[in-house]
């Protein structure tokens, strides 16, 4: 069975995500936290977040057993963009876009 969980409008820029995500997927719950507590960026937290409610909702949801669930997917989204200037010489604007994304995660029983 599978269970998923989202983060949404976290402000980190996704592409900034993706690149930890990457290292994630098939691997057991436990082993995914562990590789993200001793990870050193700071969208680790935010991810380590999403994979512990995801593994608490097929726990508390459908009784399933935290120590066999496996990250089925997870991918991480762009959000709402927004939008800031700064004035720059000559009377001109540039623009500084924060961006922000939705991590999901979608944990599961089965072997992939």
């Amino acid at each position: 069975m599978q269970v998923q969980a989202t983060a949404k409008f976290v402000s980190i820029s996704p592409r900034k995500v993706r690149l930890m995500l990457q290292t994630l997927r098939g691997r057991p719950v436990a082993e995914a936290l562990t590789l993200l507590r001793f990870t050193p960026r700071p969208a680790a937290k935010q991810v380590a977040k999403v994979v512990q409610s995801a593994a608490a909702n097929a726990e508390n949801n459908f009784n399933l057993r935290p120590d066999d669930l496996r990250i089925h997917a997870i991918y991480a989204g762009d959000g709402r963009t927004l939008r800031r200037y700064k004035p720059r010489a000559r009377g001109r604007v540039g623009a500084i876009l924060r961006r922000t994304c939705h991590i999901t995660v979608v944990v599961s029983d089965e072997e992939a």
